[in-house]
């Protein structure tokens, strides 16, 4: 059996704030947006093209960024680079357009289903945040967690949407981490950032929590920030108490930090690391 994990304490933190902050504001950068999936909502001016083009890369988000980066790029370009008028007309006949498409477990059914349930929400309210927000109010209301009461409320839009393809959309009650779809919530909630568009107002940025993968699990446990060894929902909830130690308003912004320290070799003063962790 492994041995506890050492927790940081609340002092501990906020002296790890200072090098925390300084990566953030190393990395989060307009030069970051390039080499990210948050960059095909930047190559949109519209709400509506953003909103869609962000929750489209945000779900093709799996696996190495350069390969993500592509066939992102593959999927809008035979949307016409044009996701919200596409989505607003897409039909059966459209679905041939995708029918070479692949990547990782996703295929052509899971785009038709995707595509033909975002055309049923545009139809119904002005814009994919009114859906969210809508998720948000009956969430609060029932005291669930806002993905899944997205989940529930997306998967219920349209018959065309293919059992195989709720499993490209997390939930939390399923003990799921939620990565992509956090990251999606972060690109849309946050402003006054160099690379986040925060085109959405439903949110406050306090209320998201932390994309997490295994590069943020592996940091966060290092700087014992994270003690829970099960990668899952429960350990999100933990790291996001955690770095709202450090910026109650933000705790999503740690996500630059915590990026840079594991993908991008930044480092933090010896003795910052409480536990080792084996590659």
């Amino acid at each position: 059996m492994s041995s506890p994990l050492r927790k940081r304490s609340r002092r501990g933190i906020l002296k790890l704030k200072p090098w925390m902050d300084d990566i953030c504001d190393q990395v989060e950068q307009p030069g970051f947006i390039q080499d990210d999936p948050v960059s095909f909502m930047h190559a949109f001016e519209t709400k509506e093209d953003q909103e869609i083009a962000g929750f489209l890369a945000a779900l093709m988000a799996w696996g190495r960024r350069d390969v993500v980066l592509r066939k992102t790029e593959d999927l809008l370009g035979r949307m016409s680079n044009s996701p919200h008028q596409f989505v607003l007309n897409y039909s059966w006949k459209e679905r041939r357009v995708f029918q070479s498409f692949r990547h990782r477990t996703f295929n052509h059914e899971d785009i038709h289903g995707l595509l033909s349930t975002l055309r049923n929400i545009y139809q119904s309210v002005p814009d994919f945040e009114t859906f969210w927000q809508n998720c948000y109010r009956q969430a609060i209301e029932e005291h669930r967690p806002l993905l899944a009461l997205f989940r529930q409320h997306f998967l219920q839009q349209s018959d065309e949407l293919s059992p195989r393809t709720h499993r490209h959309l997390s939930s939390p009650e399923k003990g799921s981490t939620c990565k992509r779809l956090s990251m999606f919530l972060r690109w849309c909630t946050r402003k006054n950032s160099p690379v986040d568009p925060g085109i959405w107002d439903f949110l406050h940025p306090s209320e998201l929590l932390i994309p997490f993968d295994t590069h943020v699990a592996r940091e966060s446990r290092r700087l014992g920030l994270l003690t829970r060894r099960s990668n899952d929902w429960k350990a999100v909830s933990e790291l996001t108490g955690q770095l709202s130690e450090m910026n109650p308003d933000d705790p999503t912004r740690y996500d630059f930090a915590l990026f840079g320290l594991g993908a991008l070799n930044f480092d933090l003063p010896k003795g910052s690391c409480l536990n080792r962790m084996d590659d």
